[in-house]
């Protein structure tokens, strides 16, 4: 039962973002009070800003690994999570055979 509740969906890719808008709808018609939305990887090919921007969802999370800041800057439900600096230190920690687990400490 979702009726009431804040609803959150992980996922590791959006493309066109369909599955996910009909997601974020279902759980609305079911009665979620708001649909929150968390990507690894946000491919967000033809229309997907312009749908994401017009769904039920709340706020849509991306992280940087795929340039969309021109296709996003105008979506007031999407945010960019940068991890670029995160990922280039883990980089530098396998390469020196330093921990990468203290990073998420």
């Amino acid at each position: 039962s979702v009726n009431g509740k804040t609803c959150i969906i992980v996922d590791d890719i959006i493309d066109s973002g369909g599955t996910i808008i009909n997601a974020a709808k279902a759980l609305k018609e079911r009665g979620a009070k708001e649909v929150f939305v968390y990507i690894t990887h946000g491919v967000l090919s033809g229309e997907a800003v312009e749908k994401i921007k017009k769904s039920v969802i709340k706020n849509l999370v991306v992280t940087d690994t795929i340039d969309n800041e021109e296709k996003i800057n105008k979506a007031k439900n999407i945010e960019v999570l940068p991890i670029s600096g995160l990922m280039g230190e883990a980089i530098k920690r396998i390469s020196n055979s330093t921990s990468v687990s203290d990073l998420f400490k």
